[in-house]
């Protein structure tokens, strides 16, 4: 345990952080999954307000460090590549 007054406030300020990031990713995580359903169930509307629901997120994520710029990116593209599958 730190016995510096600094050390120990960013002890605590770093497990507010991981929390956080945590919250941000799971959050993350499920609307992927719930995504990937609406595509592979076929429902277009659907799938794209979720779309852009997940984009605003990663965003969001990639602002507040939660995730690199290409990860996001890299998520994003593989899953408009799916969206326009559905589409044709």
């Amino acid at each position: 345990m730190a016995n510096i007054k600094s050390a120990k406030k960013r002890i605590l300020q770093s497990q507010k952080k991981t929390e956080f990031n945590k919250f941000r990713k799971t959050r993350i995580r499920s609307v992927i999954k719930s995504l990937n359903t609406l595509i592979s169930n076929k429902k277009k509307d659907d799938s794209r307000k979720s779309f852009l629901a997940l984009e605003s997120e990663l965003s969001k994520a990639v602002s507040k460090g939660v995730y690199k710029k290409n990860t996001a990116s890299r998520i994003v593209s593989r899953l408009s590549q799916k969206l326009k599958l559905l589409a044709k």
